[in-house]
């Protein structure tokens, strides 16, 4: 694509990765994904904030074929698909200097082997003025990696904010207006990378929402211009307010940890307890993800492989260990064959989990009326700590 212009002076130049459909061998992109650069036009300087993944670096140095000079190139976050061009633009612009963070500095070092003398460092707060145009740097660590920052462009009233508020979203449109799908596509973004970084994005929130702007130009996805929409949502996602819903992941090898979940499912639909289940052989990690942002339960139902959970379920509770979530509760039900452990290494699996374990349901080969009857109690169980949870002030 060509670059496309946002203010005067002000140009996206970036690339949509319509294909891409795995992010870091793990996540999925499901809509694909977009890498974008920002070329911020001052009276007397130049900057390009961040480049692109090195996969589709020719698009970006296409589209920088016509700009003479670059004096200055943010990096606002070390991670290839923003910096991987870095040492392309780096070399077409043997003059321009690259600026980071200092804890970002080392790490392009190690990362891409850019020269340390080319590195020039922001404190937070730091500005750099480009003639008519001020960048402003504010370090937002841990959003998602400890290096970060973001720049204010205060004359035009815009943040960039690299992968803080983005999505994983290829389209043709610059900006996100009211798209529904925009904000889908966030969450999941937000779910599957920002989550176990929750309370430090509290206070970064707080450092942005000091800033003036009417635009968010993230790295990844459209631009939001509708600021309030996301930073909303983000401030909600963050918080520690939780809704009535369980999650239940599971797998099923014979059939007798699936009835129940069956069972416990009608049980908990039926005591007013709203459940999403996934199984765990077809699911979209990236869905599970999304779930656990609000959700105040997860039960996670297992099979029993040689004593222990089944592997598909050991590598679900290590993700949701790893991601964080503001659950409050958990429970485990399964079935195993002639003995199991599954109970004692799940738990072992989730120290992060600041939950209350409800209970545990196991049965012996097929579920009978007694394992029925404790399902029942389980719901109920739910039902009593979720029914505060809808009496509590949001």
């Amino acid at each position: 694509m060509k670059p496309r212009q946002i203010r005067e002076g002000i140009h996206w130049m970036g690339a949509v990765d319509w294909n891409r459909r795995l992010f870091d061998s793990l996540i999925p992109l499901p809509d694909g994904t977009s890498y974008n650069a920002y070329l911020v036009q001052g009276s007397a300087k130049t900057a390009l904030l961040d480049t692109v993944d090195p996969a589709m670096s020719g698009v970006l140095m296409h589209q920088l074929a016509g700009v003479e000079r670059i004096d200055y190139l943010v990096s606002h976050h070390a991670e290839q698909d923003h910096s991987g061009t870095i040492p392309a633009v780096m070399s077409k612009y043997p003059d321009a200097l690259l600026v980071c963070t200092m804890k970002a500095r080392q790490m392009l070092v190690d990362h891409l082997d850019v020269q340390p003398e080319r590195i020039r460092t922001v404190e937070d707060g730091e500005t750099l003025s480009l003639g008519d145009k001020t960048l402003r740097f504010i370090h937002t660590p841990w959003v998602h990696w400890p290096e970060t920052m973001v720049t204010h462009l205060p004359e035009d009233r815009i943040l960039f904010s690299c992968d803080f508020f983005g999505s994983h979203l290829a389209t043709t449109d610059l900006y996100a207006g009211s798209e529904p799908y925009i904000c889908e596509a966030a969450k999941r973004y937000y779910a599957e990378i920002m989550m176990p970084f929750r309370k430090t994005i509290q206070t970064n929130i707080s450092k942005v929402r000091a800033c003036a702007f009417d635009l968010i130009a993230p790295s990844h996805g459209p631009i939001y211009d509708n600021p309030e929409c996301i930073l909303s949502a983000y401030e909600d996602w963050v918080s520690d307010r939780v809704s009535n819903l369980v999650v239940l992941p599971y797998i099923s090898m014979h059939g007798s940890t699936e009835m129940m979940v069956t069972y416990l499912v009608t049980a908990l639909s039926e005591r007013g307890v709203k459940v999403q289940e996934f199984e765990l052989s077809t699911t979209d990690i990236g869905k599970l993800a999304m779930a656990l942002v609000d959700a105040a339960t997860i039960v996670i139902g297992t099979p029993t492989v040689h004593v222990g959970p089944h592997p598909s379920v050991f590598s679900a509770t290590h993700l949701a260990n790893a991601l964080r979530p503001k659950l409050k509760y958990a429970a485990v039900i399964g079935s195993y064959g002639w003995g199991t452990k599954a109970v004692e290494q799940i738990s072992g699996l989730i120290p992060n989990l600041k939950v209350d374990i409800l209970g545990t349901v196991l049965c012996k080969g097929l579920p009978r009326n007694d394992t029925f009857s404790a399902l029942d109690k389980l719901a109920d169980a739910i039902r009593d700590k979720h029914s505060a949870i809808d009496e509590a002030p949001n």
